[in-house]
């Protein structure tokens, strides 16, 4: 991924408003953040809604920011979750549900879209072993690195298509 700026973020958001847009807090690391080669898309919390999440994704070309939600609840029958982008298993409070509103009219009906992702967002650094994988919380695999993140990036490129229709 590229090195962006706030305002390449604020305005790459295509599922909330402009307003909100505006509103939304940049990633607290922005400034200082020096592994842009190593990410498949940028992905932040919102530290004082930490329901809130943002990812941002170069797709052909264009930067999309989409807007997310968190569903927390008790999964405490669960003791382990998978990630749907990386496929790296965690904690089930390691992974949570996260829901984004549909792009245009949809999402202003209230549609949305939903999948489980790792709670941290560092899917990309996952699966390049640059962040240490929780104990377990990598399926024993033959895929290559290269492989592993090809897979990331089309299972986060079917996401941001479903926000799409």
């Amino acid at each position: 991924m590229k090195p962006l700026t706030g305002h390449d973020i604020r305005t790459s958001f295509v599922n909330c408003s402009k307003g909100e847009a505006k509103r939304l807090p940049l990633p607290k690391n922005l400034a200082d953040l020096d592994h842009w080669d190593d990410l498949d898309f940028l992905g932040w919390s919102d530290l004082s809604a930490p329901d809130r999440r943002y990812l941002v994704v170069e797709r052909a070309g264009e930067l999309l920011g989409l807007s997310l939600r968190s569903v927390s609840g008790n999964r405490g029958f669960l003791r382990r979750s998978l990630c749907s982008l990386c496929l790296t298993t965690h904690p089930s409070s390691g992974v949570s549900l996260t829901t984004a509103p549909k792009a245009g009219k949809a999402g202003r009906e209230g549609n949305s879209v939903g999948l489980y992702v790792c709670a941290d967002l560092d899917c990309s650094l996952y699966v390049r072993g640059r962040k240490a994988v929780p104990p377990g919380g990598r399926m024993e695999e033959s895929l290559t690195v290269e492989q592993r993140i090809e897979r990331l990036r089309g299972n986060l490129d079917a996401f941001v298509e479903r926000v799409f229709h």
